[in-house]
């Protein structure tokens, strides 16, 4: 039994932790709202942050985004003891998982940052892709750990987990609007497009996305598993490692821009990432 501290309760959040219960560790939550940690059956609620990591072998946190993971690290400094593991695995910036890391070093602390990607079937399921990065040897001490949640890859050094992440973000947001499109086109051609979806299993056009999202999409389910808002995120988030590197990313650009008009203009920001289809649908409206 390995004492585990998990923070942030969120849609991902809660499964997660709900699974390292059920692997049998011994956990301890705690969410901003505190109603939302109190639904994890069989783990302790902390009051505080720093309550929550005092005493902990392993800290998980999946926050908002990079700001609040800092923020609340900040929180726990005089909490945290040597030894101690904490892994990040919300999606932020490469560099603020470098400063995490540096941050958590000067105190003894090791640092993984290991974002996920499987949305909230994923992390229901136990079958989420891990991306981690970080020391070899720490990711060797975690990873039974993290085999409760999914299934942990070691991607390289500080950083490179994020910077995984980002790469699976820039294909799933430019995956969603190419299926938008295709669900667009065959509507309007008068195809059936769950027919067309089940044509097209096994074939190279074929993915998750497709299959699940083209069905949000032509199903009109755009209750959030995955949040536009989230997508928007980590669309930015590409673009700044672009620019960082002096790339030029011109689909991921597009795709961003498309997002942030669903989610700041059209006000769609409580939606799942499929609704770019409604993006696409007002682009379309007069056809």
């Amino acid at each position: 039994m390995t004492k585990i501290t998990f923070l942030g309760i969120g849609l991902m959040g809660a499964p997660m932790a709900r699974n390292l219960v059920a692997a049998g560790h011994d956990v301890t939550v705690w969410n901003r709202t505190k109603a939302k940690a109190s639904k994890i059956s069989g783990a302790r609620v902390a009051d505080t942050p720093a309550d929550a990591v005092n005493g902990a072998d392993i800290i998980i946190s999946i926050l908002s985004d990079g700001v609040a993971g800092l923020a609340v690290q900040d929180q726990c400094k005089g909490a945290l003891t040597k030894g101690q593991i904490w892994i990040d695995m919300a999606s932020t910036k490469p560099n603020e998982a470098r400063q995490q890391a540096a941050q958590l070093t000067k105190m003894g602390v090791a640092h993984l940052d290991a974002p996920v990607s499987g949305g909230t079937t994923g992390a229901e399921a136990a079958t989420l892709a891990i991306m981690v990065g970080g020391d070899a040897g720490t990711f060797a001490v975690a990873t039974p750990i993290l085999a409760a949640l999914g299934t942990p890859v070691h991607v390289g050094p500080s950083g490179c987990g994020q910077l995984a992440k980002l790469a699976n973000q820039g294909i799933v947001g430019i995956t969603i609007g190419a299926v938008a499109e295709a669900m667009l086109l065959l509507e309007r051609g008068g195809a059936d497009p769950v027919a067309v979806r089940q044509a097209l299993k096994g074939g190279f056009a074929d993915s998750t996305i497709l299959q699940l999202h083209g069905a949000r999409m032509t199903d009109d389910d755009l209750a959030p598993r995955g949040r536009a808002t989230t997508q928007l995120k980590d669309m930015n988030n590409i673009m700044a490692e672009a620019d960082a590197l002096g790339l030029t990313l011109p689909m991921s650009s597009d795709i961003r821009d498309r997002f942030a008009r669903l989610v700041d203009d059209m006000g769609h920001d409580d939606l799942d990432h499929a609704a770019l289809y409604l993006e696409l649908l007002a682009r379309n409206q007069s056809s």
